[in-house]
């Protein structure tokens, strides 16, 4: 008996109505992405390995899945390093490229690479998996899609404004209301630990922050000593712990709190400049927030931070985040070339939609309507029409076999297709056709003309 087959664990299989649902956000996404100014790259599934390993840190170096070189993979590892089973030195000698970790690493090489292709400020976006070699669970695959945009060659804090409406629109689009984007600036983060003279453990001190939702007040001061944050240092952050009001009480709160010190200024003033702005546009569903707390991607952002979170009816933590880096490139030999970019999170979105029901109706890959097979003479009498439907945009099939006509109807059934077409002997006669509503049963003999306007009243 042969072997079920199966596939990774992380990776999935999608069915046609799930990538329907999927094609529905990605198109969604990517219609508000053009809107905006944002063209389309695509880079290759993999790299260089030396493009990718030591961007990520440790952790993200080891969730790296690396290609093995093609033929005699082990012709370049050395004896001794075989014997001694040592991990590091054999993968550098028997791998030289691997699976990319995420989108934003192949850009920046992307960009120091067709530099002088490129018309700066440049805005692009990317819809195409990564992989990563995690540990999968709810939520969490080994391969799954990034849906990025970013701009590269402007400083303007106006791109932030523009991030910030670009998430509104999609999720508005989406009809996932009541969207939190959350806000801070690194120069903020490094403020804090500055006033608080802990700017040597900055790295510690946000990490731990950045936990409080999951392991509360108490959780993050005792990371903090673990980490040798002095207890007078803690006690100076206690303001942050209670940080509560309105968008301008929270920036009032912050430059009083930074007043002393002049990178931490430097952030209130530009979250300052980009909170009025969208105080003034307005947005259409999302909530914008301050969240000192926020700290992703701290080893390369540089100013603004954003994270999105769902809407509070639904339990499922970030669906989109990102940030302004001032010199990504600069990993890759181009110096001094700012960007700031964001990402929506394909899979959760899905996950949203589904909670919240707020996928349409009409998100389907199944067809509206199918003809039924009653022998070639029909079926040639039916082509003609079923060309005109397909030419209006209605998703339309041939049954192809000339089956019994329960069997037929049975197949319509399971696919959940909403309309048959009956022609036969009297029909092709009378230069009719024999319209079915299989939800409800309902038949009626129409002309081709009405056959046509009659669907396209229930195509989408």
């Amino acid at each position: 008996m042969a072997q079920k087959p199966s596939i990774p664990k992380g990776t999935r299989d999608f069915s046609p109505n799930e990538v329907a649902k999927r094609q529905y956000i990605i198109s969604t996404i990517k219609n508000h992405f053009e809107k905006f100014g944002f063209q389309p790259i695509e880079t290759p599934s993999f790299e260089n390995s030396d493009t990718l390993m030591g961007k990520y840190g440790e952790e993200g170096d080891r969730l790296i899945f690396k290609i093995l070189n093609s033929g005699d993979f082990l012709s370049k590892a050395s004896e001794e390093n075989l014997q001694n089973k040592d991990s590091k030195k054999i993968t550098s000698q028997i791998s030289e490229k691997a699976l990319r970790y995420d989108l934003t690493v192949p850009f920046a090489r992307y960009v120091v690479q067709h530099q002088n292709e490129i018309d700066f400020p440049f805005k692009r976006y990317q819809i195409q998996p990564v992989w990563r070699a995690d540990n999968p669970q709810k939520g969490r695959f080994r391969e799954f899609y990034q849906c990025d945009a970013d701009v590269v060659g402007s400083k303007s804090l106006w791109q932030e404004v523009e991030l910030i409406q670009l998430y509104d629109a999609v999720f508005t689009d989406l009809n996932v209301e009541g969207v939190t984007i959350k806000i801070n600036n690194r120069k903020i983060l490094s403020g804090i630990a500055e006033v608080i003279g802990a700017s040597d453990k900055l790295i510690d001190f946000t990490v731990a922050l950045d936990k409080l939702d999951k392991i509360g007040e108490d959780g993050v001061k005792s990371e903090m000593i673990a980490k040798g944050i002095s207890e007078e240092a803690i006690e100076k952050v206690q303001p942050v712990f209670n940080f509560t009001g309105t968008l301008a009480d929270k920036i009032k709160q912050l430059s009083e709190m930074l007043q002393t010190s002049v990178e931490g200024m430097k952030g209130v003033e530009e979250l300052n400049f980009i909170c009025n702005a969208i105080d003034s546009i307005g947005l259409k569903s999302a909530k914008l927030n301050l969240d000192v707390t926020l700290a992703r991607g701290l080893n390369y952002y540089t100013g603004a931070i954003f994270e999105v979170a769902a809407p509070e009816t639904v339990k499922l933590g970030s669906i989109g985040g990102g940030g302004r880096y001032d010199d990504l490139t600069g990993i890759f030999g181009l110096k001094n070339v700012s960007g700031v970019g964001i990402s929506f999170g394909l899979d959760r979105i899905y996950l949203v939609l589904e909670e919240l029901n707020a996928f349409p109706e009409t998100v389907s890959a199944v067809s509206k309507v199918i003809f039924l097979n009653f022998g070639d003479k029909e079926v040639l009498y039916v082509l003609p029409t079923i060309q005109k439907l397909r030419n209006e945009g209605i998703k339309t099939e041939l049954y192809p076999d000339n089956a019994k006509m329960g069997k037929q109807f049975q197949f319509a059934d399971k696919k959940g297709i909403q309309f048959a077409v009956i022609v036969g002997e009297s029909e092709m006669e009378n230069k009719q056709f024999a319209l079915k509503n299989l939800a409800n049963g309902e038949q009626t003999l129409v002309t081709e003309h009405e056959l046509i306007e009659n669907l396209k009243q229930f195509s989408f």
